[in-house]
């Protein structure tokens, strides 16, 4: 089939697998052209696929490059999340995990619009190198049991294609195309078991409860429809994680949490959940608590220190993690205009903030400020005024600070809350 019939099949809801498969071969090796690439990520935005129709697609870009085998001594898990504001779990997670047994080659992005990514993240540790030759991310993965990279040239290069055209083509938010993105890279990097956390709320990219769980479902049906044992976790976004955001002050908090210096309720509730659910999907027993263990014991920590240290970052993090991370010069407390009780936040105007002042990238090639961000946010329901402030904002001068803190205000609302939601909302299996 030639790529104009397989795009006129889309329309008409005919797609055959098999096509769909050809047409990822044909968006990585270009014989695909910009306009035939543009023109089937409309048809599938407007006109859908079936499940069998996603999951050959799914197939077909995670084919469409190298897929990474594996021969370790315990199962290949990984952990996803669909993004938002102070999400840093994949840090506390990935060790947590190897120290339970199982391996983790995680394969993880950048920010993208108001969400933070893990690879910003852990390039605020100096030193720390994302990009691993595949012999090297072998080897980390079977000495440590984890490593944290960024996708190789040659992983699923159909999707890298596609989503740069979705991007200019406003065929972004397709559930398909959304899915058949996630996916393709990470069972690319071999694995046996996934487990997926969708945010829902008002820092996710699909704030919607039933847009949440059409996406975790689709997201589920395609995984295991494609091999991989693959449950999800809706968890609720309606205010930032760890009540933070920002490249250097998530990995200080991660550090926090390690070491049992303070930890954050909600950051250790949502390492165990999905920690659980890997493991489960593994075959292991016991998951959250083993997860919660292997927190508590420090065994966790020492993976952690590991992995830096293997991807180039200091030997020493672990135990000297303040004096690596860099420091934003500005760092003053925000107050909202009245006092009252912190109703809601908009999670996205702060993780816009966050971008604003540096931490994120408006475009592509913006070089990153990981000092910048905010700490200590209050949490909805509490109480907020003069002695009691919103957050604190940690800039690169006093001007940004200013339009922080304005930003920040605004996007929270004083007055009546009602009773907050559970950060696990279901569990889609």
């Amino acid at each position: 089939m030639t790529p104009a019939r397989v795009i006129q099949a889309v329309i008409d809801g005919a797609a055959a697998p098999a096509d769909l498969r050809a047409l990822a071969r044909g968006i990585a090796d270009g014989s695909v052209s910009d306009a035939q690439c543009g023109a089937f990520a409309m048809a599938v935005k407007l006109r859908g696929l079936s499940d069998a129709a996603r999951t050959a697609l799914t197939e077909g870009m995670r084919d469409s490059g190298d897929v990474l085998a594996w021969d370790l001594p315990g199962p290949v898990v990984d952990k996803h999340s669909t993004g938002g504001v102070g999400d840093c779990i994949s840090l506390p997670l990935a060790p947590a995990l190897a120290a339970c047994g199982v391996f983790v080659p995680m394969v993880s992005g950048r920010g993208l619009g108001h969400t933070g990514g893990t690879l910003d993240k852990l390039e605020a540790i100096p030193g720390y190198t994302v990009d691993q030759p595949e012999d090297r991310f072998r080897a980390i993965v079977a000495d440590v049991g984890c490593a944290i990279v960024g996708a190789g040239g040659n992983i699923a290069p159909a999707d890298r294609r596609l989503y740069a055209v979705r991007d200019v083509t406003a065929s972004v938010e397709s559930v398909d195309l959304i899915t058949a993105s996630i996916l393709s890279k990470k069972l690319a990097a071999g694995l046996q078991a996934l487990v997926m956390d969708v945010k829902v709320g008002s820092g996710a990219f699909l704030p919607g409860a039933e847009q949440a769980r059409v996406l975790a479902r689709s997201l589920v049906d395609t995984a295991n429809g494609a091999g991989c044992r693959t449950s999800a976790l809706i968890t609720g976004m309606d205010a930032p994680l760890g009540g933070m955001g920002g490249n250097a002050l998530e990995v200080a908090e991660v550090m926090r949490l390690l070491t049992g210096e303070r930890v954050a309720p909600d950051l250790w509730e949502l390492t165990c959940a999905l920690g659980g659910e890997a493991l489960a999907l593994a075959g292991i027993d016991g998951g959250a608590d083993r997860v919660a263990a292997a927190l508590r014991s420090g065994a966790a920590a020492e993976r952690f220190g590991r992995m830096v240290a293997a991807q180039g970052g200091p030997v020493d993090f672990v135990e000297r993690w303040a004096a690596y991370l860099p420091v934003a010069p500005v760092q003053v407390d925000v107050f909202a205009d009245t006092s009252g009780t912190l109703a809601a936040i908009d999670t996205r105007a702060v993780g816009l903030a966050v971008v604003a002042m540096g931490g994120g990238r408006r475009r592509e090639g913006d070089r990153i400020d990981h000092r910048v961000g905010f700490t200590d946010m209050a949490a909805p329901g509490a109480q907020v005024g003069p002695d009691a402030p919103l957050a604190c904002v940690h800039a690169a001068d006093e001007a940004s600070a200013q339009a922080a803190a304005a930003a920040l205000r605004a996007a929270c609302r004083i007055g009546d809350a009602g009773a907050p939601g559970a950060l696990v909302r279901e569990r889609v299996a």
